[in-house]
């Protein structure tokens, strides 16, 4: 692949899989690595404009913010953005518009499918023709109604190994919350009742990185959001991705590894598609996303917005 000629780039990654899953299982990630930057053949999109800068403007908006009867939304709200605000912002922050049971969106059942009551893919590449698009991946957890969540309940490979089980009687008190809701949430499996990590809630069930399996299955996601038309790709509660009891499980070494091998992928793959992560955290947690210029193009600010 012409993208992964370059091989230093690709001994930094190897490196970085090593750290992640160890020395024996950084070939096959590479290999994968590979094949999944292979799959969408982005190398061959001519790269837009990079990086940003003070005159840049980002609306965010909700799929359904503008709507009218009998009207795809995704239709009627670029058709809204083109007459009322054309030249008023050039970024679109899309929310998320799959299908989702919680959260606004971001309890996520189907990734690579618009919900059909907002409209389609090709709404979405209307919008990302007239505004630079961002895109949320919800990574760190899914919807309990997914289909992987299923698989997992039944048993079914590979998803049966997509999440984390832990006992309830373990010592989890060191572990950051976000949310008043129980850790761990209790469902019914073929195995019997199991404790599933569940940071934010008891519908959106986290997802276990430590199983190289689910890391190149956000991988796939990612490119495919680049592949639709992402340009601005944003990291949703990405500091609590890796786990380890007996730890904070917030901003371990492990996460900030996976967000460097993204940062890569991208560098190799689409170098124009800036990524952004969502932590909110203190300053200096927040500021260490930047990973010295080698994770995230952007970061969110949560405290100056109501500064402001």
């Amino acid at each position: 692949m012409k993208a992964c000629s370059a091989s230093p780039a690709l001994e930094r990654l190897r490196g970085r899989f090593e750290r992640l899953y160890g020395r024996s299982a950084a070939p096959a990630c590479l290999e994968r690595l590979v094949l999944a930057l292979g799959r969408y053949g982005l190398e061959a999109r001519t790269p837009g404009r990079r990086g940003w800068d003070q005159s840049d403007r980002i609306l965010i908006a909700y799929p359904d913010a503008v709507t009218a009867r009998g009207e795809r939304p995704l239709a009627v709200l670029k058709r809204f953005l083109d007459r009322r605000l054309a030249g008023a912002f050039d970024t679109l922050h899309l929310l998320p518009f799959f299908p989702s049971s919680s959260d606004e969106g971001f309890s996520v059942i189907h990734y690579r499918t618009v919900n059909p009551e907002l409209g389609n893919w090709a709404d979405v590449a209307g919008l990302g023709g007239s505004f630079r698009l961002m895109l949320d991946l919800v990574l760190n957890h899914v919807s309990r109604q997914s289909a992987w969540f299923k698989e997992f309940s039944t048993g079914i490979a590979p998803a049966r190994d997509y999440f984390i089980e832990a006992d309830p009687g373990t010592d989890l008190s060191a572990v950051v919350r976000p949310r008043s809701s129980a850790l761990l949430t209790p469902v019914w499996t073929r195995r019997g009742y199991r404790h599933v990590w569940s940071t934010f809630g008891p519908d959106q069930i986290d997802l276990n990185y430590a199983n190289p399996d689910v890391f190149f299955e956000i991988l796939d996601i990612l490119l495919y959001y680049v592949s639709q038309g992402a340009r601005i790709i944003r990291l949703d509660a990405v500091a609590f991705l890796w786990k380890r009891i007996g730890t904070p499980c917030l901003n371990l070494p492990e996460t900030h590894e996976i967000v460097r091998i993204f940062r890569e992928c991208l560098a190799l793959a689409a170098p124009d598609v800036l990524l952004l992560t969502e932590t909110n955290l203190p300053a200096g947690e927040n500021e260490s996303y930047f990973g010295g210029g080698e994770e995230a193009h952007l970061i969110y600010n949560f405290v100056l917005p109501p500064l402001l």
